[in-house]
């Protein structure tokens, strides 16, 4: 498994084509203003150091941090890109192997594209990879109960909630509650979608009146 080769496409139900690629050091300018512009939308989901130091990485080291990552079969970091932009960033964190085969995914989509169902393409996109490709048991969000829009990701995908973890994770400067959502490959053989992008545009059609 190497992030720098696994390269995904797919179509959102609206019919823009996304792009999952992995991270180049040519899209440092590119990364940074799309980061930068949509600060406001992307800080109050952001994780934070609990020491309260802020982390100095520049994004050549991040760049080589995601390629160690891959190359350990730890985690895959990919931009999504659509219609040539950068709008995005989708990851497959914390892999387990062994008896657990699981992941979980984390994103951000910019605010520009807010609704028209990158963020659940993408999901799905990913979750078929590991699933599939990889072989992994195990997809998990964890989303915090504010999060609206994470949260109708997870609702879209047919993902099943497992409760509640209090104090999960630090994010936007304090630990913060979590839902938790997950999907196993014994989820894709309950009748609504036989992979996550199935049940994915089965929701879509639902919620069309198709």
């Amino acid at each position: 498994m190497s992030g720098r080769q696994v390269r995904l496409a797919g179509v959102t139900p609206y019919g823009e084509r996304i792009i999952l690629r992995p991270f180049r050091l040519r899209d440092q300018s590119a990364y940074l203003e799309a980061r930068r512009v949509d600060s406001a939308w992307l800080t109050p989901w952001d994780p934070t150091n609990p020491d309260g130091v802020v982390p100095r990485m520049t994004y050549r080291e991040m760049v080589r941090k995601q390629r160690a990552a891959a190359r350990a079969k730890q985690s895959l970091a990919f931009i999504v890109e659509a219609h040539g932009q950068i709008v995005g960033q989708i990851n497959s964190n914390s892999i387990l192997w062994g008896a657990a085969r699981s992941f979980s995914a984390g994103y951000w989509v910019s605010s520009r594209m807010a609704g028209r169902w990158i963020a659940p393409t993408a999901v799905a996109l990913l979750a078929d990879y590991c699933l599939g490709v990889l072989a992994l048991h195990r997809m998990e969000l964890a989303i915090r109960p504010e999060n609206t829009a994470s949260l109708a990701v997870a609702e879209k995908l047919r993902m099943r909630e497992e409760g509640l973890r209090p104090n999960f994770l630090h994010i936007d400067g304090a630990w913060r509650d979590h839902r938790i959502f997950a999907l196993t490959t014994e989820d894709l053989h309950d009748g609504r979608g036989a992979t996550v992008d199935e049940r994915m545009r089965r929701s879509f059609e639902e919620r069309s009146g198709g």
